[in-house]
């Protein structure tokens, strides 16, 4: 038995050195290419309240119904927008669609309407 065990460590302990000149693969550097250039103009849908309403609640009820929208602050205030679409014809499909949820939530004092995208900043 002890024999046996002094075969067994043996054999581990000369496999410990194999392949140690095999290089392992070196990760490849990661590289950033310019933003792709729109050819057409994005559009998004802005969803806005007539009377004054927390930006937390209109996403959050966007959320939850499915609605990724994001918010841009320009001059101070701040805009919910849903987007960037690629066509106009996208963006009037998803206003229908927001319009449609606020119907069915009975939101009568939210709007939605079809703008451009602002550009990055």
């Amino acid at each position: 038995m002890r024999k046996l065990a002094w075969v067994i460590a043996v054999l581990v302990l000369a496999g410990c050195g194999e392949g140690r000149d095999v290089e392992a693969p070196k990760p490849k550097p990661v590289t950033t290419s310019a933003p792709a250039v729109a050819a057409a103009p994005q559009w998004a849908v802005e969803v806005r309240g007539q009377t004054p309403q927390a930006v937390s609640d209109l996403t959050g009820w966007l959320i939850e119904h499915s609605f990724m929208s994001t918010v841009v602050r320009e001059n101070g205030k701040e805009r919910v927008l849903v987007g960037p679409l690629n066509s106009e014809a996208e963006a009037k499909a998803k206003q229908e669609q927001v319009t449609a949820a606020l119907v069915r939530a009975k939101k009568r004092n939210i709007e939605a309407s079809v703008v451009d995208y602002p550009p990055a900043q």
